[in-house]
């Protein structure tokens, strides 16, 4: 099976958000779509090892920032590169709360829809969440970003390998969206992560200690 087919399908790119307790956080998610009309329901998909996911399973509701085409590759960096679990992605960063203090962008997003879960099932790798819209406001003119904008407009491309600084090996490769590892000195140029589907690219080695 070629699962680069997939890459067809068309998705967008989206912050989400949520709160827990007295802690916030959020990640970025490309799976979300409306999926009822009255009420109005969306669904969306998040890794399960995702803290965000953990919050929102807590919490029962989230925001969706819809990202539009100003969006930084260093919003995308720091939302989806990085844990909640280690980090306050939103320190020193501009955002505003919704109705559940759930946070949401203002900046660099064009839309903004709130929503509390109605129902869930475990993928897996991931968490399906059918959530009730509960309130969504335009926040600006800009078109959305799609999946294939962030791919092939926003995200970096990559450099030139660099001759190897230390005589290590290379003894596996670790996703660095989601940190999944495959143990295997070499890492096929056409290979995708199993749990997030991002491509080769996105892997680092992992060297021996």
């Amino acid at each position: 099976m070629d699962t680069k087919a997939l890459y067809n399908l068309s998705y967008g790119v989206f912050i989400l958000g949520a709160k827990a307790g007295n802690r916030i956080n959020a990640c970025v998610t490309n799976t979300c779509m409306q999926v009822a009309n009255d009420p109005v329901r969306i669904a969306i998909s998040v890794l399960n090892r995702n803290h965000t996911c953990q919050m929102i399973k807590d919490s029962g509701s989230f925001v969706l920032s819809v990202l539009d085409k100003s969006v930084s590759f260093e919003t995308i960096k720091r939302f989806g590169f990085q844990s909640g679990r280690d980090v306050d992605k939103f320190k020193d960063f501009e955002y505003s709360l919704d109705a559940n203090g759930n946070p949401y962008l203002k900046k660099e997003s064009c839309a903004v829809i709130s929503a509390k879960v109605v129902s869930s099932q475990d993928l897996g790798t991931h968490m399906l969440f059918v959530a009730e819209v509960t309130d969504a406001e335009i926040l600006s003119s800009r078109a959305p970003v799609t999946y294939a904008d962030y791919q092939n407009e926003i995200k970096p491309k990559p450099a030139a390998q660099k001759p190897a600084q230390s005589e290590k090996k290379i003894i596996g490769w670790r996703c660095k969206i989601c940190g999944y590892e495959l143990m295997q000195a070499e890492l096929p140029a056409d290979y995708v992560c199993p749990l997030c589907g991002h491509p080769a690219e996105d892997f680092e080695p992992i060297y021996e200690a």
